[in-house]
């Protein structure tokens, strides 16, 4: 039988390239192989092959036959890793910066899910053998905690959560400029960039509500130290909403600036510092806390 991936046009991507569409709503493909599939007429909309060039609308379905795929062969692998609590339904991790959460083609190694794997060995299966456990992400350039599931039941308690937005997230950050005021909240829509669609920005026309509270810990003339806290958890949340105030993080590869810092660092400067949850078996209320990298204060003497 043959294996057909349907999908519908969103109101975000009305009226982009159709290979564009499809290389950012399906995952594991090259360009190449994209366009291999439209050069084929593999592609098809109204049961009509498509070229590359062609224009999506908004509604429309898309067809897409699609090549039997290799599964990723995922290997234990012996990484040092940060494990401060587990039981028998969950883990919570300190992810250092630096190390992706989980592999995907052409990084299949050296990831957090590799170490999990050697490590814990028991994990959900709701995401599949390339995601297992995995309830949720933060960036790999972003160090801090993470709420990895040992079984489905827990996985999907602990998604509910992350849906509602009832997780107790907490941020440390150090960010370009200075603050006149100690606390601010930040309340703008995130959505696609609709100038570069790798992107994420903020979007009036199709974003989804976010907000983010900061409290300003520490500061210089240069750099400032904030908490972060999470209303809401939107990709890149904290990292667009800083950007967009003109306060971006320090060494944010996408939204940040170069600006000069006469201190050295090698990841964004952005640690995910405290989560708290409902235990998906007792129900009772449990936090976590990792304390910042030491030199995120260097920033701010």
């Amino acid at each position: 039988m043959d294996n057909i991936l349907t999908l519908i046009v969103s109101e975000e991507y009305d009226g982009l390239r159709i290979d564009k569409f499809l290389s950012e709503n399906i995952e594991g493909f090259s360009r190449a192989k994209l366009k291999e599939l439209l050069d084929s007429g593999e592609v098809t909309i109204a049961d009509k092959s498509v070229k590359a060039s062609r224009k999506v609308a908004k509604g429309e379905e898309i067809r897409v036959k699609m090549p039997e795929i290799k599964e990723l062969e995922i290997i234990p692998e012996d990484i040092p890793l940060d494990i401060i609590y587990q039981d028998r339904d969950l883990a919570i991790i300190n992810k250092p910066a630096g190390m992706c959460v989980h592999p995907a083609n052409g990084n299949e190694s050296g990831t957090m899910v590799n170490a999990l794997l050697y490590h814990v060995r028991d994990l959900s299966t709701i995401n599949g053998v390339i995601r297992p456990g995995i309830v949720h992400r933060i960036d790999m350039g972003t160090s801090g905690l993470l709420v990895v599931a040992k079984n489905d039941i827990a996985h999907n308690a602990l998604a509910e959560q992350f849906a509602v937005h009832s997780i107790t997230r907490e941020y440390t950050c150090v960010v370009h400029g200075t603050f006149t005021k100690e606390k601010g909240t930040i309340i703008a829509p995130i959505g696609r960039d609709p100038h570069d669609r790798k992107k994420m920005a903020i979007n009036h026309n199709n974003g989804k509500h976010a907000v983010t509270h900061y409290t300003v810990y520490k500061q210089n003339e240069k750099t400032a130290v904030l908490k972060v806290n999470l209303e809401t958890g939107r990709t890149h949340q904290i990292r667009v909403h800083m950007a967009s105030t003109g306060h971006p993080i320090v060494g944010d590869p996408v939204y940040g600036r170069n600006t000069p810092i006469d201190k050295p660092y090698s990841d964004q400067l952005l640690h995910a510092g405290k989560l708290g949850f409902i235990h998906p078996t007792t129900k009772e209320y449990m936090e976590f806390e990792s304390e910042m990298p030491g030199w995120f204060y260097d920033f701010a003497e």
